[in-house]
């Protein structure tokens, strides 16, 4: 599961680029409650979702040319430079060469070999998300990829990331953890593209938990998104739907079955 104790190959933060900001603030608002923060003058636009108080994500508006609204996923790491340099070698790519972020933490926007995008993320002050797993906040990630095994050697040579083979009825699902970590620490899965009916490009889709995945699918027609997968019962895992906001940027919400004391 997430958790705000970051390990190095743990996702550690999450941002929208989106082309109107204020749409995708008062839209996000409506569904989890976020309010947005914009950042100082020398952040260029960039902000912060809070939920009551705690950042739960971030986002900025993009040109029309940096191509279509999307969530970004970065992972934690304690060194940006060697892990784009590994990430390189693992022939992936470095969309964004490692900066500093002010004094709060270095970063760098990478591809893996099928080309999806993600962050890393060295934290100094920002030590990344303030909350996760719990209503309104990231719980879970997935990665649709036309090759699990070639995605699962990716990161683990750029983040050291490891993987399980999970049953689930009607298959095994590839979940997703940190190096040396246990299967209790799985944050995400890697789904086979072929898997995901409609989906023709691979990504990292972000899942927010919710309380209630029926008013959320409701509310984001009302409000002008799209309704991807309907509320679906998944046995053992919670209720999901697959949505995307009013831009574009595609994501998911679940209500999670209470794990088993």
């Amino acid at each position: 599961m997430l958790t705000t104790r970051y390990v190095t190959g743990a996702p550690n933060w999450l941002d929208l680029g989106t082309p109107d900001i204020d749409g995708a603030a008062s839209f996000y608002g409506a569904l989890f409650g976020w309010r947005f923060q914009p950042g100082p003058p020398e952040a260029g636009g960039y902000g912060f979702f809070q939920l009551d108080g705690r950042t739960a994500a971030a986002g900025m508006q993009n040109p029309p040319e940096q191509g279509p609204s999307s969530w970004t996923v970065y992972f934690q790491t304690p060194d940006a430079d060697a892990t784009a340099k590994a990430a390189e070698q693992a022939h992936g790519a470095v969309l964004m060469q490692p900066m500093d972020v002010m004094d709060q933490g270095r970063m760098a926007i990478l591809a893996d070999k099928a080309g999806v995008s993600f962050g890393i993320w060295q934290p100094a002050r920002n030590k990344g998300l303030d909350v996760v797993q719990q209503p309104g906040s990231l719980c879970w990630l997935e990665l649709y990829t036309p090759d699990q095994p070639a995605a699962a050697f990716f990161y683990n040579a750029a983040l050291g990331l490891e993987t399980y083979g999970v049953d689930f009825p009607g298959g095994t699902y590839t979940t997703i953890n940190p190096a040396g970590a246990s299967e209790d620490a799985m944050f995400g899965g890697i789904v086979p593209l072929a898997e995901a009916p409609g989906e023709t490009d691979p990504y990292w889709l972000p899942y927010f938990e919710v309380t209630d995945p029926d008013a959320v699918v409701s509310r984001t027609q009302e409000l002008g998104g799209t309704v991807r997968m309907p509320a679906t019962d998944v046995e053992g895992v919670g209720r999901v739907a697959k949505l995307a906001d009013p831009y574009g940027a595609r994501f998911a919400v679940i209500k999670s079955v209470p794990e088993q004391g």
